[in-house]
């Protein structure tokens, strides 16, 4: 028994090291996962893009604006020259944090009682709660500084000598549902059109019937597409049903309009389906077609923005957060949801959607296609 069972065990190791696919599945890419979300998930936000209106471009001015850029939780990128200006990059994305200095900053401060305010886009609320702590902490101290420089004058009990007012646009309540529901029907739309798209395709190829259509009278292009329609109709009935759930259970607010989301989610899908064909190609079995969907929808999942904002981590994973689709189609339906926002404003996250569409479909047009050959 204790021989038939160690040549069993040795078939078994001869077999795992012939399947390289496998094997990487099985060895390399839990470790790589581990050391790249170890990395780069950081809850800690710091260096949130902020723009600023200084009206006042006084001396005290500029002194409150680098205690902010020294706080490191402010990283100031642009300048406005109006308040409307500030509310077009914080509705767009462009910064995260808005500070509009008064014109008479200067004489309230010799006053003690200045008045600085600061909106906060809070539809992410973990980013929003560090950058309203460090705006608050930011004027608790500056506040003590004045009074140590006026030797601790009398100051308005109502008041600090400089009061920071914080306002939350979108999400005054920071409710994490109203930001993380809306993100998790991209993830939705992603692992239907991927692991299903592979998962159809690979077990018509195990059964042989991929290749009988092959045979049969109907067009290479014609059968891509019998493929493609069905599961682009499915994911919109998911994303359908997934708006009802968070509009009606969640109380999600549905500011923007439905027809340029599901517009806009097609763009999206695009690419997914092509990445569902690609993994079909790479793929023997069933099993290994859902494992290697699983390895294109998890680093998506982490580093997209959907549960960890990318402010918090390393330049380096913001630079694979830059080429992951997820990233900028949650940017567009949170911007459509939460902010009901329009084209004019999310094109520069639809432009990368297309672009990576056409490059992936296309590749998986051509893999299909030798597949059939």
């Amino acid at each position: 028994m204790g021989s038939r069972l160690h040549a069993m065990i040795a078939k078994e190791f001869l077999q795992l090291g012939r399947d390289r696919l496998a094997l990487t599945l099985m060895l390399f890419v839990p470790v790589a996962m581990l050391f790249i979300f170890g990395w780069a998930i950081n809850t800690d936000v710091k260096h949130v893009p902020t723009a600023v209106v200084d009206l006042s471009g006084s001396v005290e001015a500029r002194k409150l604006l680098e205690a902010f850029e020294n706080s490191q939780y402010f990283d100031i990128r642009h300048r406005a020259a109006n308040t409307r200006e500030l509310a077009r990059m914080i509705d767009d994305g462009t910064a995260r944090v808005g500070v509009v200095i008064p014109p008479d900053y200067a004489s309230e401060l010799a006053r003690t009682r200045a008045r600085v305010q600061v909106i906060v886009d809070a539809s992410d609320p973990q980013v929003a709660t560090s950058a309203m702590n460090a705006a608050a902490a930011l004027g608790a101290d500056r506040s003590l500084a004045i009074l140590t420089e006026t030797g601790g004058a009398v100051v308005r009990k109502d008041a600090p000598p400089l009061d920071i007012r914080v306002r939350a646009w979108y999400n005054p309540d920071l409710v994490s549902a109203i930001f993380i529901v809306p993100g998790l029907i991209g993830a939705l739309l992603m692992q239907t059109t991927v692991s299903v798209m592979a998962i159809a395709i690979v077990r018509e190829r195990e059964r042989g019937t991929l290749e009988a259509l092959v045979v049969s009278p109907i067009r290479r292009w014609e059968l891509l597409l019998g493929k493609v329609i069905p599961n682009l109709l499915v994911a919109y009935g998911q994303m359908t049903m997934a708006l009802g759930v968070a509009h009606f259970v969640f109380e999600v607010p549905i500011r923007g309009s439905l027809a340029l989301l599901y517009g806009l989610s097609a763009v999206f899908m695009w690419g997914t389906l092509g990445i569902g064909i690609l993994v079909s190609a790479a793929s023997r079995t069933v099993p290994q077609a859902m494992q290697l969907s699983f390895m294109t929808f998890l680093p998506s999942i982490y580093l997209s923005g959907l549960l960890f904002p990318i402010e918090g981590m390393p330049r380096g994973a913001q630079y694979i957060a830059s080429i992951i689709p997820l990233t900028y189609y949650l940017r567009i339906v949170r911007g459509i949801v939460l902010k009901g926002i329009g084209f004019e404003y999310l094109w520069p996250n639809v432009l990368p959607l297309v672009a990576f569409g056409a490059v992936v479909f296309s590749l998986s047009i051509l893999r299909f296609r030798k597949q059939l050959d």
